[in-house]
């Protein structure tokens, strides 16, 4: 497991952006955390990361469930806030994105229940005062493991 205090909206925005440089198709990320607590603002760095241009505005799809971003890799930003669980979102087809050629970012992922991949990123923002926040990624197998030791591995970086 990895922590990290991010001290502002900025600063969450670019751990997003860092993760977002390392991803690989076939990756699942799955966001915890209440509301406001940055899950939305993490998302827009990982699409910056991704190579979604600047110019496209990248929202929560709260009423859509999903937006698709094209980039390096395709992003398949969900938002599962409004399913009452797994079933709904094996009825909405959203399982073959889980395992397909782009990348899965997915908010309030413990909606999904037991079709949220076994393989994935964890990573939970907790609110520790109005601007900050703790980022906790937590990897499962050893895929996002060696993909969470490359996004923060400090010889890595320039």
């Amino acid at each position: 497991m990895v922590t990290i205090l991010s001290r502002s909206v900025d600063e969450t925005v670019l751990l997003g952006e860092r993760l977002g440089r390392v991803l690989t198709a076939g990756t699942f990320v799955a966001l915890y955390g209440e509301l406001g607590s940055g899950k939305t603002h993490f998302a827009r760095g990982v699409a910056t990361g991704v190579g979604v241009e600047a110019t496209v505005p990248v929202t929560s799809p709260t009423f859509t469930l999903l937006n698709e971003y094209a980039g390096r890799i395709r992003l398949y930003h969900f938002d599962l806030y409004r399913l009452a669980g797994g079933d709904d979102a094996v009825e909405l087809g959203f399982d073959e994105y889980f395992h397909g050629e782009g990348v899965c970012l997915v908010e309030w992922a413990e909606r999904l229940g037991n079709e949220l991949p076994s393989e994935r990123l964890d990573v939970t923002l907790h609110h520790v005062d109005e601007s900050t926040r703790r980022l906790d990624f937590v990897p499962r197998g050893p895929n996002h493991e060696a993909l969470l030791k490359k996004c923060f591995d400090r010889r890595s970086e320039s």
